[in-house]
Order: structure tokens, then sequence, then C-alpha cells
């Protein structure tokens, strides 16, 4: 018997100027685990006149994991930080009380053609922790821990997975991992995994049970213990989840929150200009209306 119990396409959504790939939150599933949004953004191509430009908006109640495949973002924020982000490393920036950022194309790639790829994920923090101090982490990519298994190349992004941990500085039990393959393998991913648990394709092919998956589908596990699976050579697979939480969590445009209130609070203040400014960046982004009919 097949251990997908939920088969969730990306579903095009629009940031603006930039349109991704939505795989969370979805009607029938609105987390995996502490994985509460996740969007696929790209592959794009962009002509010396196109570039990502969000400007400075807010989130509270969360971390944030920006992973590039192909491009490059450069991310400002309220706490100082201004750095450029590259394929390979993490982003890992903690929202907690209150946290403004904006991401572009940097300075030097504005004017030329360039690509875009990768993932931009939000993991709720735990409720006890949902109000801590805003805080920023980045991680290059050779400092991440990887490994091979008979023609399977494995690293993990964050989190802990078969004895071995990422420096991203999470804050409740979790796995994010990404799996490469070589050559058509039958592997047993459910040594170590807990929780709730989904496995996400970018390329390549996965069979389970007779059953054939393939790009921009996300696998919802029945039970994450239970993970074998045939895969193709050449595929690039995302396994991420962990141990879910006990309460709710709500979210509003770039708000996360157990507490409704907590939100109508946030809406509040970044309209009242209350939150923080990000230094060298005053585009402020106007909270969207979602009670208005298109």
């Amino acid at each position: 018997m097949s251990n997908v119990g939920l088969i969730i396409e990306e579903r095009a959504a629009d940031l603006g100027n930039f349109l991704v790939g939505r795989l969370l939150p979805f009607k029938q599933k609105r987390a995996v685990g502490p994985f509460v949004f996740i969007d696929h953004m790209g592959p794009a191509h962009l002509k010396d006149y196109q570039n990502l430009d969000v400007g400075s908006h807010p989130h509270i109640g969360l971390s944030t994991l920006t992973y590039l495949f192909e491009g490059s973002i450069q991310h400002k924020d309220s706490l100082g930080n201004n750095l450029e982000i590259k394929p390979g490393a993490v982003n890992w920036m903690t929202g907690g009380r209150g946290v403004v950022h904006s991401e572009r194309t940097p300075e030097y790639l504005r004017a030329t053609d360039k690509s875009l790829h990768g993932l931009q994920i939000w993991i709720a923090l735990p409720k006890h922790l949902e109000e801590i101090e805003p805080n920023f982490t980045h991680i290059e990519a050779d400092e991440l821990p990887t490994w091979s298994e008979d023609g399977v190349d494995f690293k993990l992004i964050a989190g802990e997975y078969k004895g071995f941990k990422s420096p991203v500085p999470v804050y409740s039990p979790l796995y994010y991992i990404e799996i490469k393959t070589t050559k058509d393998v039958k592997l047993n991913l459910g040594d170590g995994l807990y929780g709730e648990s989904a496995l996400y394709i970018l390329e390549g092919e996965v069979k389970d049970e007779g059953e054939i998956y393939g790009p921009k589908q996300l696998l919802v596990a029945k039970n994450p213990s239970l993970c074998t699976l045939e895969i193709k050579a050449h595929s690039t697979l995302y396994l991420f989840g962990g141990d879910a939480f006990p309460e709710e969590r709500f979210i509003y445009w770039n708000f996360v929150s157990s507490l409704k209130e907590r939100i109508e609070q946030a809406k509040e203040d970044w309209i009242n200009h209350r939150f923080p400014s990000v230094p060298g960046d005053d585009d402020h982004v106007p909270m969207p209306d979602y009670t208005k009919k298109k």
C-alpha cells in the first residue's frame, strides 16, 4: 500500500513582479510539521531590465529560510544585515516579535540578463518563542553537512538527520534535506524521520507502489518512518518535516502566530509604521487587503 497520503501540485502565485509556484499552505494541508509556507521561485530568466524587487516588508512569529539553486538575492533587514545570498547557502532570519527585510537583485546584476531559482520557506516558532528577539544567520554552502550513499548525494540544509546536524539554528525538532541521485535507486528515507514528513520533487521521477510522480509535486507521507521509494537517476528531491505544534498557526500576509489577536496587532503596527525600518531601503510595501475582490 502506498505511503503517499496527499499529492500537492504547485499553484501559481503572483508576488507583484515575480511569479512563484506555491506548495504550502494548501487547503487540505496547512502545514507539514513546523513548515507553514513554501514557495518555489522560478526558474526565471530575467532580462537586463527585469529584476527581483521585494521591498521592505515585515514578519512575526516565524523563521524564514531562503535557499537558491541559481542566481543571487541581496538581503537587507532592520537588524542592519546587508548581504548577498548565492546558490547553496542559507539565509535564516527569525522574525520573533518583529523584523523587516527586503529582497532584491544585487546592484551589479541589475543591468544584465540573469536567472533566479530557489525555495522560500517559512517555519513557525514554538508558542513560547513566538515573541523572541529577531535575529539573522547566514550559513555558507560549504558549512552544511553532506554525504553520499550508493549513488545518492545528501545535503542536510536544516535540522538533524541520521546523526548529522546542520549549523542552521532551528527552534524545534525538524529536518530539511536535499537528495540528488546519479543512478536509479530504491531508497529507504524513513530511518531517522519523525513527526510529519513530505517530499518535494524538483526534477526527476519517484515511484511508490507502482504510482509515478514527477516535478513540481509535493508528496505528503502517511507515516514518515515508511518512506521507501524508487527514485530515477538525475532526480533532485527535498525531504522535510518534523514535529507539529499542538496549537494551530494562523497566517495573514507575512504574519504567523498562534493567536489571531497578535496578527491583528501586527497589521495595525505595520499600517501605522511601528515596525523598525531597513537601513538604506525605505520602499515600504503596503499591506494587502484580502477582503477586496479582484
